[in-house]
């Protein structure tokens, strides 16, 4: 269980520097984070952390897909978290 938490919370805070660093580059013009790599770190388990890094910075938040796709996935990760949990205790 103690492990679940500690990957989790690396993985979201990479999603999160992951759309700040993405957000500093596309104001430079510089070499861009693919969307499909933003995605997978939410799919990985870092979707609360990719959805608030993209409110904070300002960032993919007029794309839809980016704008439901990442509360989407988190609420199936809570989902899936309280099943997983329903199971272990």
């Amino acid at each position: 269980m103690e492990i679940m938490v500690i990957y989790l919370g690396i993985v979201n805070l990479v999603g999160f520097g992951m759309m700040g660093i993405d957000k500093k580059r596309a104001i430079r013009g510089a070499w861009r984070i693919s969307e499909a790599s933003l995605f997978m770190a939410a799919l990985v388990g870092g979707a609360l952390g990719c959805t608030l890094g993209m409110h904070i910075f300002h960032h993919k938040t007029r794309h839809w897909y980016f704008r439901f796709g990442m509360p989407a996935i988190f609420m199936v990760q809570i989902l899936l978290g309280i099943l997983l949990l329903r199971f272990i205790l």
